[in-house]
């Protein structure tokens, strides 16, 4: 048995320290990464993956731990994946306060990861969504991915999750922030985190407000709901309208189909670019090309897109 297999059955089983040991291999893109994850693939598509977003001060951490905290008194397993800026020094992720999170690692049927976005844009570490695929695999019901801050980008998470949580709270700097981030489209549910705070309730009407207008034609309405997460206040709630969008999209069989398959695409369009780029990129350096025009770019001579656009017209016309 090679040491992927050895993992990979590991994973299957639930194996705390295999699962830590899968996660590392494909956060550093090891190249062990692809195999390991094409053992454990036919073993995903099992868990129910939330992806909670918002701007930083919400109090995602908090609401994050009291849901964990709950779901494990209905007996379900939990992973949770916290995705942190990459810090400048390190490389890592920047822990931040997911440190009071750490007690519940305590747990055997718990699981929790930081994962630093290295510079990846959309809020989105490249490696979260094979992360992901590790903690279903695993055995696990329930998979929480936690994003980085809020805004335009953060629609990535949808690529991702299959309910998607966008977290709120007043007095962050502009009470409609999650509507003007253009995320409105994305949220399966609101949640305003810290209702007891002054502002929550004109948050809250300017959120609905935006939805009535903007969500006439979608079968599912997304609701606003009011949490304080310090105190656990509304986090039954929270727990119940999550399980209700999870049960719509098992009864909606082309909501469910539309939303699979604009995953699959997205990944396999991923893939290919990626695969294609490596590729072209490493025999350009080969043959001694990719310094040639680096060199021409530095010197005016062309500009770094009409340099691709022929290196890929060359690449395609050389495959046929």
């Amino acid at each position: 048995m090679t040491k992927t297999e050895e993992i990979a059955k590991g994973i299957l089983a639930g194996n705390r320290r295999s699962i830590a040991k899968a996660i590392t291999i494909v956060e550093n893109d090891d190249q062990e990464a692809q195999k390991l994850i094409a053992e454990i693939y036919p073993h995903t598509g099992k868990a129910h993956i939330i992806g909670l977003t918002g701007a930083g001060g919400a109090g995602k951490s908090t609401l994050i731990e009291k849901m964990v905290k709950e779901y494990r008194r209905i007996g379900k397993k939990v992973g949770v994946v916290a995705v942190d800026p990459t810090s400048p020094f390190t490389g890592g992720a920047l822990l931040g306060d997911r440190i009071r999170m750490q007690e519940l690692c305590m747990d055997k049927d718990v699981f929790i990861r930081s994962m630093a976005t290295r510079n990846h844009a959309g809020g989105i570490a490249k490696a979260t969504k094979d992360a992901v695929r590790v903690l279903d695999a695993s055995g696990k019901d329930i998979v929480i991915v936690e994003t980085v801050g809020a805004g335009q980008s953060e629609v990535e998470i949808i690529r991702v999750a299959q309910t998607i949580v966008v977290v709120h709270a007043p007095g962050l700097g502009d009470d409609i922030q999650a509507i003007k981030a253009g995320i409105m489209e994305i949220a399966d549910i609101f949640v305003m985190n810290k209702a007891d705070r002054e502002g929550a309730d004109k948050a809250v009407i300017d959120i609905q407000s935006n939805l009535q207008l903007n969500n006439k034609e979608k079968p599912w309405k997304p609701l606003v709901l009011r949490t304080v997460a310090l105190t656990g206040e509304g986090i039954l709630e929270l727990i119940g309208q999550i399980e209700k969008h999870r049960c719509f999209l098992e009864g909606n069989f082309v909501c469910k189909t539309a939303l699979l398959r604009t995953k699959t695409e997205t990944e396999l369009v991923e893939a290919i670019r990626e695969r294609v780029t490596n590729s072209v990129i490493e025999e350009l350096k080969r043959k001694g090309e990719f310094d040639e025009l680096v060199h021409k770019i530095m010197e005016k001579q062309t500009d770094p897109t009409s340099a691709a656009r022929k290196l890929l017209k060359r690449a395609l016309k050389n495959e046929t």
